[in-house]
């Protein structure tokens, strides 16, 4: 009895506090240094579409606004949220503010690809670049 009450007690303690392991987490957009640097004012909404993709938030009450969000979660530390917020006005891109995790994201895509987490472009990209030695 004793041996079933002390096991039992040292799961509720040990599943309650956290001491087995904790996830990092990433969500939101993965974003690529060499396509953020490439973004221009004037550039159309398709453009920027086909250099980023899709935003995690494109509010239906501003239309020229659009947010790319990502946030990460570590072990041991307070969540860390970056947005990179873009304004058109109209087809045009007007302006670009924010931030995102360029170094994060690479790293993040590195270790997804190992995992075949990948959608298939970025996975064709990854191979190309691994046969072309960079």
């Amino acid at each position: 009895m004793r041996s079933i009450l002390l096991s039992v007690l040292i799961a509720v303690g040990a599943s309650g506090c956290g001491v087995l392991y904790k996830v990092d987490v990433y969500q939101g957009n993965l974003l690529d240094e060499r396509n953020v640097t490439q973004l221009r004012e004037g550039m159309s909404k398709r453009q920027v579409m086909a250099l980023l993709g899709s935003p995690a938030v494109r509010d239906p009450f501003h239309v020229n606004r659009w947010d790319y969000i990502g946030t990460q979660s570590q072990r041991g530390s307070e969540p860390e949220v970056k947005n990179l917020v873009l304004t058109f006005n109209g087809d045009s891109l007007a302006r670009i503010e924010g931030d995102y995790f360029p170094k994060q994201d690479v790293e993040l895509r590195d270790r997804l690809s190992r995992y075949g987490n990948l959608p298939r472009e970025e996975r064709e990209k990854d191979r190309q670049r691994q046969r072309r030695g960079g």
